[in-house]
């Protein structure tokens, strides 16, 4: 496994399979993290294992070549993130991707409320997956469908929120720290508790922190990796 301090190169091999921890950085898709890592290691087979938003930051776990295969078992790997709500804000997206659409006043409730509809979101809960998202429907992405304004009947799904963890209120942000199921949107776990309130929210942070026992703070710095593993395939005597 490739992970923060890899400076052999000598004995990776793509191809065979390697499982890489990356730490995307905001402003990234996941697709690009890929894109760099296929670019520099020579593999064109090569996969992520759970979707970060570009706006995210975080782990997010690569396999190559003949490790690919193995994606499912990483994928269904409960993840733990941080991350805020912006309360009384709503977007399509329900994060600041897309524009703010509505704004209300962050009032009439207290710090009480605001851990009782915490409460509501722990354990198995059903949750709607957003237009918002690389869900197929009829072969198209239904980001793709939302990004043209339109809307198309989704099902709700069971997910398992087993840690919703409250590390500070300063409204109208509120930070947290969460441990969910494969198929959990954060965003719309946002946009919910600001409709409980009954003000609006939306996701303005997220860093998934753990994939499993899988953690960021092992994982390499993607532009740095890839210089290296550049660096190395060019000039293997001299890295």
């Amino acid at each position: 496994m490739i992970t923060k301090g890899t400076t052999d190169f000598s004995n990776l091999d793509f191809q065979s399979g390697e499982v890489i921890l990356a730490d995307k950085p905001a402003g990234w898709s996941s697709f690009k993290v890929v894109h760099k890592i296929r670019k520099a290691s020579g593999e064109k087979k090569v996969g992520h294992a759970g979707t970060l938003d570009p706006l995210a930051t975080g782990l997010l776990i690569l396999c190559t070549g003949k490790k690919t295969k193995e994606i499912d078992k990483y994928q269904a790997y409960d993840k733990t993130y941080t991350g805020t709500i912006l309360l009384g804000k709503s977007s399509p997206s329900m994060d600041l991707e897309t524009e703010i659409t509505s704004a209300l006043p962050v009032e009439g409730f207290t710090e009480n409320d605001i851990y009782s509809v915490r409460n509501l979101f722990i354990g198995n809960i059903m949750q709607m997956p957003p237009m918002y998202s690389a869900i197929k429907y009829k072969g198209k992405s239904l980001y793709k469908l939302a990004r043209k304004g339109k809307s198309v009947e989704r099902k709700p799904r069971e997910i398992t929120v087993s840690k919703f963890e409250i590390l500070g209120i300063d409204l109208p942000e509120i930070h947290f720290e969460i441990t969910c199921s494969k198929g959990t949107y954060i965003r719309v776990l946002a946009n919910d508790f600001g409709e409980k309130l009954g003000c609006g929210g939306l996701l303005s942070s997220l860093r998934r922190t753990r994939i499993g026992s899988f953690s960021v703070e092992d994982a390499v710095n993607v532009d740095e990796f890839v210089k290296n593993l550049t660096a190395f395939r060019n000039n293997p005597v001299n890295v």
